[in-house]
């Protein structure tokens, strides 16, 4: 069994520490700066063994190098981000396994934000670190990939078990929800979701893990494949690709 510490950085990022329980074993997911994660530690008398990196962009891998070279963890990321991501170690692909001492994960390629953008699922948590690709009634933005590779990489998520914590690394939440009540104005089970959201961040209480039961009733970027809710939004339905491809769109627009 992990335990995990979400630390605030930046604007809205979220640097997530992972700690088997039994081993004392611990791994830092997506630290985009190095301080805050070693105040934690010391403040907690942790040592670092692993980094996962989910992709390559800065705000993810920023203090790789520090944090490498004060602890001499080892790096983990995406076999095919190996040139992108400071100081890998150990290349990963979908479906490979690895324990963070007696926590297993389980790798799931889920392209489209970046190419070569990766999740971390700990089945026997039900907990999912996917970076950018999912977030709290959003997802990621096609930097790199395509609507149908991204819709792949949503239908693995949303295969997952129903009371999966989403780990997401950004607070965006308060405002993806705008975009959703947009989309289902007259949606009432929305709008008291929307309500707590903003009573949340109102105290600065992070909105972050969501559940993927949750997620597959609010966010819209799930809703390629419903047909009543495609029409609902005066789209014609379409392919998943079309479908999610136009609700992106729409949202970059919006």
């Amino acid at each position: 069994m992990i335990s995990i510490k979400q630390i605030p950085v930046l604007n809205d990022n979220y640097i997530y520490i992972a700690v088997d329980e039994s081993t004392k074993k611990t791994a830092c997911i997506d630290p985009a700066i190095s301080i805050n994660v070693i105040d934690f530690l010391e403040k907690e008398n942790l040592s670092l063994d692993f980094i996962l990196n989910t992709h390559h962009h800065f705000d993810h891998v920023g203090g790789n190098l520090e944090l490498k070279e004060k602890y001499r963890c080892k790096i983990i990321g995406n076999k095919y981000d190996a040139s992108r991501i400071p100081g890998i170690d150990i290349l990963m692909t979908e479906g490979d396994t690895m324990n963070i001492g007696e926590s297993s994960f389980k790798v799931l390629e889920v392209s489209g934000h970046t190419k070569g953008h990766i999740s971390f699922y700990f089945s026997e948590d039900l907990v999912l670190f996917c970076g950018d690709t999912l977030f709290s009634l959003g997802c990621g933005k096609l930097f790199e990939g395509s609507a149908r590779q991204m819709v792949s990489s949503l239908n693995k998520i949303k295969s997952l078990p129903e009371r999966t914590k989403i780990y997401c690394a950004h607070e965006y939440t308060e405002a993806n929800s705008k975009f959703a009540a947009y989309l289902s104005p007259d949606d009432k089970l929305l709008s008291k979701k929307i309500n707590e959201i903003k009573k949340k961040r109102l105290k600065s209480i992070p909105t972050i893990p969501s559940l993927l039961f949750d997620e597959k009733r609010f966010n819209p970027f799930l809703k390629y494949d419903d047909k009543q809710f495609v029409e609902s939004i005066g789209l014609k339905f379409s392919s998943n690709e079309e479908n999610f491809g136009t609700i992106r769109r729409m949202k970059d627009e919006f």
